[in-house]
């Protein structure tokens, strides 16, 4: 298996952790709970946001940019909506 494919695999489980995590926080019924979720959410997001870097440094993760108006067009769409 290629280090890329590891890396693409380690993003998408740490990004099922920090969703596991949330949800875990939002429904926790006490302070201490809660406490204990939010600061597993905040290593794991720590986590998710260094192999983003690494795989982004790899040109590993590619993002698109995208034109101003298409941005414009959607923020009008959902503003009326």
């Amino acid at each position: 298996m290629e280090d890329k494919d590891i890396m693409e695999k380690e993003l998408l489980i740490i990004k099922g952790v920090c969703d596991l995590y949330l949800h875990g926080s939002i429904e926790s019924t006490t302070a201490e709970i809660h406490a204990a979720f939010k600061d597993a959410l905040n290593v794991s997001l720590d986590i998710q946001n260094k192999i983003y870097n690494l795989m982004s440094e790899k040109g590993w993760y590619k993002t698109e940019t995208v034109e101003q108006t298409k941005i414009d067009t959607v923020k009008q769409k959902f503003a009326t909506a």
